[in-house]
């Protein structure tokens, strides 16, 4: 091996490593040569003007990775395991990083981390003969780094009352000819109507200079504010609700396991991760700001599509991702999906029973016999863009409208 290698120590080891032991050990680094994954640490730089010699990154890279396979994933753990684990200390070589060392050497692999995972992942199925037909996908929540109840809600209603407004103050200074009645006055419009106000002649606008200057004073207080709004907004982005102060990228979710109340009932800053397995080896992850699993099936096959070059043809998932849009998907991407929809189990136990059926016509059944017809709602949110109404007519005196579920057997 040209940059994973292992040099023999000038004196022998007091508790030296066993021979199956050292086997393993030699596999490991060997599969980290044959993936390529020294090509991306060939561009990290450690050398500095003063302090110690550089370390050898290739061997400091193969510790990190080999404690992250043990579960050693903070600093101090992984700075003790240099220390101490024989077998760390045979991949490491004489070299003792400090937890400094370490947290800034895994810093600048920041930008290379995604295409490493790549080719190690890729060379563990190739030297393995690992078939990705059949794939396991599930997603858990993890907290972000950031300051608790500091989280930013998308001011979206309150953007529309401030146009509102704006709207009702342009009225009055005879400026709202063409500003749009409905929807968000932008920042930038409202900027020129303010330069537009400048013109206005005091013995148009009833209570004369001094009105005319409090109407601007006013304009100029929904002018800075809409430009707070915006901000904000763009921050979000279309498909999420809120971020975090200290970390914009992190979006505010309820947690599994609740440390203030233990009800999952309190906001906290964190990320949504999808992981698909394939025989115990994680093969692909997809990294979403989505607070739900439902929206992150189709981003989560298509990355796999893009890193292996083809869909697997048949995936399982819980009822977290049973909807429509995704069964469509896998559909027409022909995989097999086994993906229980949300109310599977209320239908199987008879508790929440079946009431509509949906028809190779686009069309509904209820358990009357009425068809419903698919409703076009305008001016919907983006996120349930995909989501379909239907109408069924004549429903007030149906019999089957008063049908209970069955009680539960004690």
């Amino acid at each position: 091996m040209t940059h994973f290698t292992i040099s023999e120590p000038l004196l022998l080891y007091t508790f030296p490593l066993e021979a199956k032991k050292q086997e393993k050990l030699d596999a490991f680094l060997l599969l980290l040569e044959k993936s390529g994954a020294w090509k991306y640490l060939n561009e990290v730089r450690l050398d500095s003007e003063l302090g110690r010699p550089q370390i050898n990154k290739f061997r400091l890279f193969s510790a990190i990775v080999y404690c992250f396979a043990l579960g050693k994933s903070s600093l101090r753990e992984i700075e003790a395991a240099c220390y101490y684990d024989l077998r760390v200390v045979y991949l490491i070589g004489e070299d003792r990083p400090s937890s400094s060392t370490i947290s800034r050497f895994i810093s600048l692999l920041e930008n290379c981390i995604t295409p490493i995972f790549i080719s190690i992942v890729q060379a563990i199925v190739e030297e393995f003969a690992i078939g990705l037909d059949t794939v396991f996908l599930d997603g858990s929540k993890f907290e972000a780094n950031s300051n608790k109840y500091k989280f930013v809600w998308k001011p979206t209603t309150f953007h529309l009352r401030l146009s509102e407004k704006a709207l009702n103050l342009l009225r009055l200074m005879h400026l709202s000819d063409d500003v749009p009645k409905d929807g968000i006055i932008s920042s930038k419009l409202l900027t020129e109507k303010l330069t537009e106000s400048q013109k206005i002649d005091p013995e148009l606008i009833e209570g004369g200079e001094t009105a005319l200057k409090k109407m601007r004073s006013q304009l100029y207080e929904y002018l800075i504010k809409s430009v707070e709004y915006e901000e904000k907004e763009a921050i979000c982005g279309p498909d999420r609700n809120s971020y975090y102060k200290t970390d914009h990228d992190a979006t505010a979710m309820c947690l599994k396991e609740d440390y203030y109340s233990g009800l999952g009932s309190q906001m906290h800053a964190a990320y949504n991760t999808q992981i698909v397995v394939c025989r115990g080896i994680i093969v692909f992850y997809y990294l979403s700001q989505d607070r739900s699993d439902i929206r992150t099936l189709i981003p989560t096959l298509e990355g796999f599509k893009s890193m292996y070059g083809c869909y697997p043809k048949r995936i399982c998932a819980d009822a977290g991702y049973g909807s429509f849009a995704n069964y469509k998907y896998c559909n027409t991407k022909g995989i097999e999906a086994f993906i229980k929809y949300p109310s599977w189990n209320g239908e199987r136990t008879g508790r929440y029973p079946a009431v509509y059926e949906y028809l190779e016509d686009g069309t509904v059944s209820c358990l009357g016999g009425r068809t419903g017809n698919r409703v076009e709602i305008p001016n919907r949110h983006p996120k349930t863009q995909q989501s379909a109404f239907y109408k069924v007519e004549n429903c007030t005196n149906c019999v089957n409208s008063k049908i209970s579920a069955p009680p539960i057997p004690k």
